[in-house]
């Protein structure tokens, strides 16, 4: 296959935490206090980012991405909570995955704040189905709701005062984001990731990974950029015949842990869909995809 050179991520020469680093707590700037899930993995690196959003003497908090179920989560964002001597006045939901939403009904309920999130199943039966557009005045602050589909379809971001955004999974402190098919689009993960460019984000605090605060701008421009290569390796493979999604993967992936292969598969899978809407490939009968 012909060489394709990947695009440089400006995160390799920043002073970020190693993987497994991160404090369980920490402040990240007045408005905004992360608590670190006790669930790391491959897909969820250190563990989801809860943050707890408010402004300072309201005695009020937003609780952004609950995460898991966890009694020692609940423990640590509860602390977060006293630390800043707030009540929590809601719980939103960037989207439905349960890394992210598994403990938002049940802490809701502890807490006696409103779920808000994009699909009515997360926001539950009292709950509340957010618009992209909307700005919700909560805890003494306001959080713009920005679409960002592409991971998932009812994915969003909140952007708050300060500039900054919660991108959930649509940007990664580490490594990229996953676009799995037939649950995510690339097309529309790549005009998700303009919206974002376009507010001109002065951090980005993420769903999993450190936050992204030197260049936000590079780092988007870094992910549009590799959205471009995975998509250049597609299309040079192909130029030798058809292949597999499986052939793709061991061929462009060879580099990667095979664990991570599955989830692979299904990025790869989302841009072969990408490429068959714009019409440069087409199925092979039998032998997996061919350039059209």
């Amino acid at each position: 296959m012909r060489a394709v050179h990947p695009p440089s991520d400006p995160r390799a020469t920043w002073d970020l935490p190693a993987p497994g680093a991160m404090p369980r707590t920490a402040d990240l700037e007045p408005l905004v206090t992360r608590v670190l899930a006790p669930n790391p993995s491959g897909m969820t690196l250190d563990g989801t980012n809860t943050y707890v959003v408010g402004a300072a003497g309201s005695g009020q908090a937003v609780l952004v991405d609950p995460g898991p179920d966890d009694a020692a989560h609940l423990a640590a964002v509860e602390a977060a909570l006293a630390a800043r001597d707030a009540r929590c006045v809601a719980v939103l939901v960037t989207h439905h995955h349960g890394d992210h939403a598994e403990a938002a009904l049940p802490w809701g309920a502890r807490f006696g704040a409103p779920v808000a999130a994009a699909r009515a199943d997360v926001a539950g039966p009292d709950g509340r189905v957010l618009e992209a557009g909307e700005q919700l005045a909560l805890a003494g602050t306001s959080l713009d709701v920005v679409a960002t589909p592409g991971h998932c379809s009812d994915h969003l971001a909140f952007r708050l005062e300060s500039g900054a955004v919660l991108v959930g999974d649509h940007v990664l402190g580490r490594g990229t984001s996953v676009v799995t098919h037939p649950e995510g689009d690339v097309l529309a993960y790549l005009e998700s990731l303009r919206r974002v460019h376009d507010l001109g984000p002065s951090a980005l605090y993420c769903g999993h990974g450190p936050e992204l605060t030197e260049d936000p701008a590079a780092v988007l421009d870094f992910y549009l950029a590799h959205r471009a290569y995975r998509e250049a390796q597609i299309l040079t493979a192909l130029a030798g015949g058809p292949h597999t999604v499986d052939q793709l993967v061991e061929t462009i992936y060879a580099a990667v842990p095979s664990a991570l292969w599955p989830a692979a598969a299904q990025s790869t899978r989302a841009t072969l869909a990408k490429l068959r809407a714009e019409g440069r490939v087409e199925d092979a009968a039998g032998e997996g995809v061919r350039l059209a």
